[in-house]
C-alpha cells in the first residue's frame, strides 16, 4: 500500500508532535516553516505541562474585571490602542461566549484533551532522552483576598469536572516555597503537573527524533495553498509541494491560511512575555502562579523565568516595554533579591473567542486538517492535539467527542 504523503505547516509543538504521531502510523511526513523550529512560542512559554487547566478565561466573572484591568498598568490584560478597531469582532464574539452555559462547555471540553495531555507525551518522550529536563514537582497557584469570587468559581468548576487540587493555606505555600514573600492568603497546589527547564530543548529533541525517523524538514515560508482536484498543493514564493493531505499547525499565523481556504475562523493572538533572572532559578522549586496578577515564575536552565500578561495588538506591533516592566515589578513583589533581568521576550498565542481550539478538517477541504488555536496551552495540548489529529487521517475512531473543536462551530 503507498504511503500517504503529509505535509505539515508550522515546526512548533503542534507541528513537530502532529509529525510524530503520523509517522508512528506510517505517513511520510515534510514539516515546513518559515524560521527554525523551536524559535516561536514552543520556545518562550511558561514551560508548564497543565492537565488541570481546564476553566477557561470565557468566564462570567471577566465582564465586570475587563475594565479595571485595562486601566490597571500592574494588571494581567492591556490593549494596543491601535489595535482597537481590528479586535472589535473577536471581542463581540468573546463577549457572547462569556456566558455560564459556554464557559461550562468550554471548561467540560478542555479537560476531555487535558485529561489525556500527559500520557500522549510520555509515549513521544519515552523514545528521546528527557536529560532532566522535565521535572514533576507539581505547580502551585498563590493568591490575594481580592476578587476571591474568581477564585471560587475556579475551584469549583475543577471540583465539578473531577480535577485533583489541594487547596494551600498561607503555612503550607511558605512550607512549599520559603522564598515567597508572604503577601498571599491562600493557593491551590496540582501536584501531578509537570513543568520543563527548557521547552526549546525538548521541541528540538522531539524535532531531531523526527528527522532521524525519515520526516524532512523545509525552511520555507509558505505564502499559498490551492488544490489538484482534491489534492493540496503547498506553495513557498518559488515552489510547489503536493501531498495526500495537509495539517495547518502554525498558530496565530493559522489564519493567514485558513483565509485562503474561505474559513472565516476569528483568530487572533494573545501576546504574551517573559524576562529572565539569570542565575536565580533556585529561589523556587516549581512554578508559582500569581493569580490576581495573570503571571508566573519557572525556574529554568536559562534562569528565573518570569512570564505572562495578556496583550491584544496583533502580529505586527513591536514588544511593549511596559509589559516588561510590569512583568519586573511583579516578580520583584513576589521574591526579594532579584539581579537586573535579561532575555526581553514577546510572543503570539493563537486564541479563539471561546477558548477551545481547533482540531479536525477544514470546512471545505476534506484534505486539510487543522491543529491551532490553544491560547495558554498550545504546549500542554502539543502531543494529544497530534494524537487525534493522526487518529482522523488515519480514520481510526479516538473515542472521543470531537464536535466542540470543529471549525464548523464559527461557520
Amino acid at each position: 500500500m503507498k504511503k500517504l504523503k503529509i505535509g505539515i505547516i508550522g515546526a512548533g509543538i503542534q507541528g513537530v508532535c502532529n509529525a510524530l504521531f503520523l509517522q508512528k502510523k506510517g505517513f511520510q511526513v515534510t514539516l515546513f516553516d518559515r524560521d527554525e523550529p523551536g524559535n516561536a512560542a514552543s520556545y518562550g512559554n511558561a514551560g508548564h505541562f497543565s492537565p488541570y487547566a481546564s476553566v477557561p478565561l470565557n468566564r462570567t466573572d471577566i465582564l465586570t474585571d475587563i475594565p479595571s484591568m485595562l486601566l490597571s498598568s500592574r494588571g494581567p490584560l492591556a490593549l494596543k490602542w491601535n489595535y482597537i478597531f481590528k479586535m472589535i469582532p473577536w471581542f463581540s464574539k468573546f463577549l457572547i461566549n462569556c456566558s455560564n452555559k459556554n464557559m461550562k462547555h468550554t471548561a467540560k471540553y478542555m479537560h476531555q484533551i487535558l485529561d489525556l495531555s500527559l500520557p500522549a507525551y510520555d509515549e513521544l518522550f519515552d523514545e528521546i532522552q528527557l536529560d532532566n529536563l522535565v521535572e514533576s514537582k507539581g505547580i502551585m497557584y498563590v493568591w490575594t483576598n481580592e476578587n476571591l469570587k474568581s477564585r471560587e468559581l475556579e475551584i469549583k468548576m475543577r471540583e465539578e469536572l473531577g480535577v485533583k487540587q489541594k487547596l494551600l493555606s498561607p503555612k503550607e505555600i511558605h512550607d512549599l516555597e520559603p522564598n515567597l514573600k508572604p503577601f498571599y492568603d491562600g493557593g491551590v497546589f496540582y501536584d501531578y503537573a509537570r513543568h520543563t527547564r527548557n521547552p526549546k530543548k525538548i521541541l528540538i529533541k522531539l524535532f531531531d527524533l523526527f528527522l532521524k525517523k525519515g520526516g524532512k524538514f523545509l525552511k520555507l515560508d509558505i505564502k499559498d495553498l490551492e488544490f489538484d482536484g482534491k489534492t493540496p498543493v503547498i506553495k513557498s514564493d518559488t515552489q510547489r509541494f503536493i501531498f495526500d493531505k495537509i495539517v495547518i499547525a502554525c498558530g496565530a499565523f493559522s489564519k493567514k491560511l485558513t483565509d485562503k481556504l474561505f474559513e472565516n475562523i476569528p483568530l487572533d493572538t494573545e501576546r504574551g512575555y517573559h524576562v529572565h533572572f539569570k542565575g536565580f532559578d533556585h529561589l523556587i522549586s516549581r512554578p508559582v502562579v500569581y493569580a490576581n496578577r495573570g503571571f508566573g515564575m519557572t525556574p529554568m536552565e536559562q534562569g528565573l523565568r518570569v512570564v505572562g500578561t495578556v496583550e491584544f495588538g496583533g502580529l505586527n506591533n513591536p514588544l511593549t516595554k511596559s509589559r516588561v516592566k510590569n512583568l519586573i515589578l511583579n516578580a520583584k513583589d513576589m521574591v526579594d533579591g532579584l539581579p537586573d533581568h535579561e532575555d526581553e521576550w514577546l510572543g503570539f498565542r493563537p486564541t479563539l473567542p471561546d477558548f477551545l481550539p481547533i482540531i479536525g478538517p477544514s470546512k471545505h477541504y476534506e484534505n486539510v486538517f487543522y491543529s491551532f488555536g490553544h491560547h495558554h496551552l498550545g504546549w500542554t495540548l502539543g502531543a494529544i492535539s497530534g494524537k487525534i489529529i493522526t487518529k482522523m487521517i488515519a480514520e481510526e475512531n479516538s473515542n472521543l467527542d470531537l464536535k466542540p473543536y470543529s471549525s464548523l462551530r464559527f461557520s
